[in-house]
């Protein structure tokens, strides 16, 4: 349907992509991976026509249609909400548009009354009579309240806009659908619903995403940018990532016998293809897993950031007790009669329908503010280390990294070079980049010497505020692996959903009129329908 035929992009003496070759067809979801800078959003904006190769070209099947998100927020300001999402389709939008301009006419000829039929056939053959209907449908499905169908999109929050452009990327049920990071913004009911909606999607989805739960719930492929190639392979992000270290595990035995590793393979092929996802799609994914032969599973050559979290002592049992505690902003209750006691080896995600919400929990916790009510005690025991959501105060400064991280240095041997950078190299900070200044890193080079200093304190309690954003999958994927690890006792908020689900054990949710807690998994809480209910009551609104 989508093919790509001896593409090539270079940047100066940089080659992105070299001589790529592949096809993407109906009736499959291909996960675009690769390192930060691989190339993962320019080969989409590539597929889109939004960029042009410097060789080789894209060809889209004849009479096909091709949607993608809209990354820019401001695009449609000044458009009706339901006018944007029918925009989505864009040769239905210009038979929609010549009609209404037909129908305004003064002086209506018979020639008109002609051309107008003539539309209305080609209308009625796209379904277009149900185009307002359908796409009220999609926005009220992605949170969109029909109070704000017929609003301008500039009267919208960012986080509404989103949702919008996301209706209008799916409208009209596009023959190919191209989406970049499409799960930002989202809450967890609406990424769910989007993952149903992709998950028995008829055509061809491209989708790029951090999320490791999506691209596990909605891909029949994923597609590895490694190499300045993109190579296919069959099933979820979880089965690519486990079958490449095991490739990797299996080129490093050199004595295994060829059958053996044969073997080994094949069970875990068989592993997957028994525990595939629900959807339209499971049957077809089952098949293809099992025609996998052994030379289709590669080693990555990704790198992955060696996260561990040590403590120098192990915590009491008394570890943080919070009685009635309470926060408002510009007079908006963010939360109050919050009462916590946290428990030794809790690993509790804090959540809560407004992020303003956990962010203050954590800045009163932390002593950075202080509650409008209501008080906090740590245990005596404990040693904190925190991850705020804006950082940016740590990183105002020209240091180099190697003598950025060693103010957190607690002996001798830690204040050595060598130590520093040794823990640098091991976070992927390698060479001259454990030289680079503070002030010029990345948001993603950010977070990494977050964790570096975390690592460094080596505290018992640790405190993480959407701890994963702009970290790539490799860096999400050895930190969920280390939390998961972690003796100590962890507080965090995320809206990676595979994070919460496999790191806590316990569920706070703070809301404006109080807070519920339980010790449930992060999927046990959200389906809960009693816990549900609740929510809607503590909020005042469906949830």
């Amino acid at each position: 349907m989508l093919s790509v035929s001896n593409l090539s992009v270079q940047f100066g003496k940089r080659v992105l992509f070299d001589e790529v070759n592949t096809t993407f067809t109906t009736g499959n979801c291909y996960g675009v991976i690769g390192a930060n800078g691989a190339g993962k959003s320019t080969f989409l904006k590539i597929l889109s026509g939004k960029m042009d190769a410097t060789s080789g070209h894209v060809h889209l099947e004849p009479g096909k249609r091709m949607s993608v998100l809209e990354q820019d927020h401001f695009a449609y300001d000044d458009l009706p909400v339901l006018e944007t999402v029918i925009m989505g389709n864009k040769p239905l939008f210009a038979i929609k548009k010549e009609m209404d301009e037909i129908y305004a006419k003064v002086d209506f000829s018979d020639k008109d009354g002609e051309r107008v039929g003539e539309l209305q056939i080609e209308f009625e053959e796209m379904n277009g009579w149900n185009a307002d209907s359908d796409a009220a449908a999609l926005l009220s499905n992605l949170g969109i309240s029909e109070a704000n169908h017929y609003s301008l999109m500039n009267e919208l929050d960012g986080k509404q806009k989103v949702r919008v452009l996301l209706a209008q990327a799916l409208f009209g049920n596009p023959d190919v659908l191209i989406m970049d990071e499409p799960t930002n913004d989202l809450d967890f009911e609406t990424i769910n619903w989007l993952e149903n909606f992709l998950a028995n999607y008829d055509n061809c989805v491209i989708v790029v995403s951090h999320d490791r739960h999506f691209l596990d719930a909605v891909c029949t492929h994923i597609s590895d940018i490694d190499f300045a190639k993109i190579n296919h392979y069959s099933g979820n992000y979880t089965f690519w990532y486990e079958s490449s270290q095991l490739a990797a595990r299996q080129r490093a035995q050199q004595n295994k016998k060829a059958e053996e590793k044969a073997k080994e393979l094949q069970e875990f092929i068989m592993r997957f293809s028994a525990n595939v996802a629900k959807s339209k799609q499971a049957t077809s994914r089952k098949k293809m897993l099992e025609r996998l032969k052994v030379e289709d599973i590669k080693p990555s050559s990704r790198r992955y950031p060696a996260i561990i979290f040590d403590r120098d002592r192990e915590a009491g049992d008394q570890i943080l007790n919070i009685e009635g505690l309470k926060a408002s902003v510009d007079g908006e209750v963010l939360f109050q009669n919050v009462d916590i006691n946290l428990a030794k080896g809790d690993k509790v995600a804090v959540i809560s329908k407004n992020s303003r919400a956990t962010s203050a929990f954590y800045q009163i916790i932390n002593g950075n503010t202080e509650a409008e009510a209501g008080t906090y005690k740590w245990g005596v025991t404990t040693s904190q280390a925190y991850l705020p959501v804006d950082n940016s105060e740590f990183f105002d400064n020209d240091m180099t990294l190697v003598d950025w991280l060693r103010q957190w240095s607690k002996t001798e041997e830690e204040r050595e070079e060598v130590f520093v950078r040794g823990f640098l190299g091991k976070m992927i900070f390698s060479g001259e980049e454990a030289l680079k200044t503070a002030r010029v890193l990345s948001g993603g080079e950010k977070v990494r010497c977050m964790l570096s200093r975390m690592m460094m304190i080596r505290a018992n309690v640790l405190m993480l505020d959407e701890p994963t954003n702009h970290l790539d999958l490799e860096s999400i994927t050895a930190f969920n692996n280390s939390l998961k690890n972690f003796k100590g006792t962890v507080l965090f908020t995320t809206h990676d959903h595979e994070f919460a689900q496999t790191v806590a054990n316990r569920i706070i949710e703070l809301t404006p009129t109080g807070v519920i807690d339980r010790y449930l998994t992060f999927d046990d809480y959200m389906n809960d329908k009693k816990i549900k209910e609740q929510r809607e009551k503590m909020y005042g609104v469906g949830v």
